[in-house]
């Protein structure tokens, strides 16, 4: 659907006015086109005396056909950046933080429209005295304050890489570090664990040769998932209930799919999804929990069926499809289990007890099931989306639905293939060190954490 209000700040008159009124300025964001480069700009890379991921971090975005430059251009030379990416492992006390100022502060403003900020960090559970420890958390608060200072569709990130997993940071960063990754704003990502990367044949290709199942994919997000892990070459299974078989069909015709119609909450569609991927697909290899419903009303109001339907599709049937799915072992090696949860789980929401305790529930999955997948070699990770421009929310009331673009450092809705491209990145097989992460897709948006 059309962001008019973004159409009315592009134009002419529309610019004078946001400016002039210090309106919200939604910057059309660059998301990916095949053949475009990832980013529109040298990335600046710089780190503090004594980090241990500048060298392998240059490699990488070298790889990705960006430039990589060490050194600021002087003022004079008008030298715009794609990226500014800060190695802040050296840092191990608090007069460290020092060198964030000295990196960024020259060169704020000289960040391209939907430009990156990466900072590399140490989780701090991983540092080796209180004073390091103290250090590397700081970099959150700094990282959250520079995606909320970042203008014109630029965004900011903060990844903790554990000691050992220096070599495991290729996925992750060429996703920042691309226009894959627009919608996804001010997050904290860790990378690390016993599990190591598995690059892939083809970065252009990463799932070729894999299966992977997306439930509730008739439709809006689930269908973008579908079309987006195909594109990467993975053969999909769409599912959903019998009621969108049609909508179901065109999906899978679209992206040369497969249709799987199973009302997931039934006593015995645990077991048929084993047998499915045991029988016609040698396995599975990523799983997306994306089904899910709303039965708003507030709890005083609200029916005890409301209360239980929702619970039950949203949460209750992934854990038991997880645990049929880990008990036949149909889920193959360096596997991927990823879950649909909502900023809804994070902040709560007026109307959405249900819905929200479910969607905590699935940070609750991601938390409980990470420690048993890295014993078996896959992942398990989460989405949390924001406010993303579906049919759906495109039946919320105007000023609601304004309300709901806006507050967010970016000023705009998400689209579906945002969620859709941070799943695929999940999804990798380079992603092996990716482990029990939720990410927020939403902007930044302005409540919760």
């Amino acid at each position: 659907m059309s962001d008019r209000y973004q159409q009315f700040a592009t134009s002419g008159l529309g610019k004078a006015l946001v400016k002039r009124l210090g309106l919200p300025n939604p910057v059309p964001l660059r998301r990916y086109t095949r053949g475009e480069p990832p980013l529109t700009g040298p990335v600046l890379l710089g780190g503090a005396s004594g980090g241990r991921l500048a060298d392998g971090t240059a490699a990488v975005v070298k790889a990705t056909g960006l430039d990589v430059v060490t050194a600021a251009a002087p003022a004079e030379a008008e030298v715009r950046y794609g990226a500014l990416v800060f190695d802040a492992t050296g840092i191990t006390d608090v007069a460290g933080l020092r060198e964030l100022y000295d990196f960024f502060h020259p060169v704020m403003r000289e960040v391209v429209a939907s430009g990156r900020v990466v900072v590399l960090g140490t989780p701090p559970e991983h540092t080796q005295t209180p004073g390091e420890r103290i250090a590397q958390r700081a970099l959150e608060g700094f990282t959250r304050s520079v995606g909320k200072e970042l203008s014109r569709g630029a965004t900011a990130q903060l990844v903790y890489v554990a000691p050992g997993a220096e070599g495991d940071t290729e996925s992750t960063l060429r996703f920042l570090l691309s226009a894959k990754s627009a919608y996804v704003d001010a997050q904290v990502i860790r990378i690390g664990g016993d599990n190591h990367a598995q690059a892939p044949d083809d970065w252009a290709r990463p799932l070729a040769g894999k299966t992977a199942l997306v439930t509730g994919a008739s439709r809006g997000i689930g269908a973008a998932i579908a079309e987006v892990l195909a594109r990467d070459g993975a053969h999909v299974v769409v599912l959903d209930i019998p009621a969108q078989g049609q909508d179901l069909s065109s999906v899978a015709n679209k992206i040369g799919g497969s249709t799987l119609q199973l009302d997931i909450t039934a006593a015995d569609a645990p077991d048929k999804l084993v047998k499915h991927f045991t029988d016609r697909h040698d396995g599975v290899d990523t799983v997306v929990h994306n089904a899910g419903i709303t039965r708003d009303k507030k709890l005083a109001n609200m029916k005890d069926s409301g209360w239980d339907s929702v619970l039950s599709v949203n949460l209750a049937s992934q854990i038991r499809v997880n645990d049929a799915l880990l008990a036949a072992g149909t889920l193959n090696e360096n596997g991927r289990i990823i879950g649909v949860s909502s900023i809804a789980g994070i902040a709560g929401n007026v109307g959405q007890t249900n819905y929200a305790t479910s969607k905590a529930g699935v940070i609750g999955m991601v938390d409980g099931f990470a420690p048993l997948l890295a014993e078996r070699g896959a992942t398990i990770n989460a989405v949390a989306p924001g406010f993303i421009d579906t049919k759906m929310t495109a039946a919320v009331p105007f000023f609601t639905r304004e309300i709901g673009r806006r507050l967010n450092s970016l000023s705009q809705a998400g689209l579906p293939v945002d969620v859709a491209e941070t799943i695929a990145w999940y999804a990798n097989p380079a992603s092996s060190a990716v482990n029990g992460n939720v990410v927020r897709v939403c902007g930044q948006s302005l409540l919760g954490a």
